[in-house]
């Protein structure tokens, strides 16, 4: 470790307060202020160039034209944005994205999209349809996640993120109403989606993180002795994003039960495989409504469901708990209004086209689709385990990470881009992680991530110093303490997305 490594380090066991703190105080100083823009600059750079590049290929709009363009133009363009993107994930390079891909599935949706694209569920007298979409795709998720039986109720949201802060707005309100609780806080492991702590921001929930263990599982201790009377809310993961974990839900929901509060499973990710991984006799524990202690769930549709992007359903125990979920507005001049969700217009074919996949593929789809995935993940861990210098973390299902003790994994990410895969960089700590898709069942694909991971690690053994294009910003992200300047340079990223 050189000594600037020690210094960072020993940086960041200072208290986050006192550095946020300080870094205030660093960029207040006109010096330092400038060569932060300057650094910052050399790396929008290279991100921009990477982000925007159809700049020079295709006209740009900063204005709506005087004349309108042709339809037939504009469809031309299109259609050569998507075959200059499609090849990656198509032929499955990707981590994660895009779940299934098929092109008969893809232009089955398609169809059903067109057929309900003017619906919306805000007027639900003017399409019934849409209601009854979506009704009963809330209805078969909570079958299949255990709810059977059990008062299980819940809405459609337009993703993952919106299903959680739902969820954590629900559980504020509730805790309010029932409770008292006017300083709520929620108990969240570390490896939780970021959703969570989004939730936090934007309802003024308190997050108390709790650690995971060895396997990547959150600490059922840790979150008894979080515990306290403002608790409202104590969440699990099946799995987590970062290393396809499944925390502990049967203690942490038992916990919640005896303290009377929330247990909220963010199965965004697993919703749509576990059951299936169960089924089909994978070591899966416990994680949906068949506890009595779980109170809620997230579950993607969009992902392993695979409806089209914009999808999530979000699961209650009982309609009571729902109603805390729901906006009304009652002496509005403009009528009485109310929205299950946050948005008030949603495009209704989104819904039509999800209850489509659901009932088109089917229980014995389902088996069949988790069963290729879980068999190729077996496969590229097993394939991951044989390469001496990486380490598969923890012992997951489908959400495979890896890291190494001896080369610097963020350069074995930038090598494997350099050779068309897109996976995902992650810290906390430093590894790397790929999302078995059905994508990556199709013939060879396991094969050839396999050999290319080698090439990477191989070359990053005979090229250490070699400084690589995306490394240099994960590795800043992972190592730097003062989190402002990792957060300013997320923001400028986003600037960088909408500069047209």
């Amino acid at each position: 470790m050189s000594w600037k490594d020690d210094i960072i380090k020993q940086i960041g066991k200072l208290n986050p307060r006192f550095l946020a703190s300080v870094e205030k105080r660093m960029k207040a100083i006109p010096a330092v202020s400038r060569k932060i823009d300057a650094e910052y600059a050399g790396i929008m750079v290279e991100l921009e160039s990477s982000a925007k590049p159809y700049k020079n290929k295709f006209a740009t709009f900063t204005r709506i034209p005087e004349s309108g363009r042709s339809r037939a133009e504009i469809l031309s363009e299109m259609q050569s944005m998507r075959a200059q993107e499609e090849s990656q994930w198509k032929d499955g390079f990707v981590s994660g994205a895009v779940y299934h891909g098929d092109q008969e599935h893809i232009d089955f949706l398609n169809q059903v999209y067109a057929v309900n694209s003017q619906s919306n569920p805000l007027h639900a007298d003017v399409w019934p349809s849409t209601t009854k979409f979506e009704a009963e795709i809330v209805a078969m998720t909570a079958d299949m996640l255990g709810g059977a039986g059990q008062d299980v109720c819940g809405t459609i949201s337009s993703g993952g993120t919106e299903s959680i802060m739902l969820a954590m707005k629900t559980y504020r309100d509730w805790a309010r109403e029932k409770k008292g609780i006017t300083k709520p806080e929620m108990i969240v492991p570390i490896t939780a989606h970021a959703a969570f702590d989004k939730a936090s921001q934007y309802f003024n929930i308190k997050t108390i993180h709790i650690p995971v263990d060895e396997n990547f599982r959150a600490d059922v201790e840790a979150a008894r002795n979080a515990v306290t009377p403002n608790t409202i809310v104590i969440v699990g993961s099946a799995p987590s994003f970062p290393h396809g974990a499944i925390d502990p839900i049967a203690e942490l929901s038992e916990l919640a039960r005896q303290n009377q509060i929330g247990c909220h499973v963010d199965g965004c990710l697993g919703g749509f495989v576990l059951p299936w991984a169960e089924k089909l006799g994978y070591p899966v524990p416990p994680f949906d409504f068949r506890l009595p202690g779980v109170t809620s769930m997230s579950a993607d549709t969009h992902k392993y469901g695979y409806a089209a992007k914009g999808t999530s359903v979000i699961l209650y125990r009982g309609e009571e708990l729902r109603h805390f979920q729901y906006y009304t507005a009652t002496d509005w001049p403009g009528g009485l209004y109310f929205s299950p969700t946050f948005a008030g217009s949603r495009p209704g074919a989104l819904s039509a086209a999800c209850w489509a996949a659901l009932t088109s593929i089917g229980a014995e789809g389902y088996l069949a689709a988790t069963k290729k995935i879980l068999e190729t993940a077996s496969a590229i861990k097993q394939g991951i385990r044989e390469i001496p210098e990486l380490r598969v973390l923890g012992d997951p299902l489908f959400v495979i990470a890896f890291d190494s003790d001896s080369l610097d994994i963020y350069k074995v990410l930038d090598f494997m881009s350099h050779k068309k895969w897109s996976l995902n960089g992650l810290h906390k700590p430093a590894c790397v992680h790929i999302c078995v898709t059905l994508r990556h069942t199709q013939p060879g694909v396991a094969e050839r991530f396999i050999s290319d991971l080698s090439e990477a690690v191989a070359h990053v053994k005979t090229h250490p110093d070699e400084k690589g294009t995306m490394a240099p910003v994960y590795g800043m992200a992972a190592t730097l303490p003062l989190r402002g300047m990792v957060s300013d340079l997320l923001k400028r990223y986003l600037d960088v997305i909408f500069k047209a």
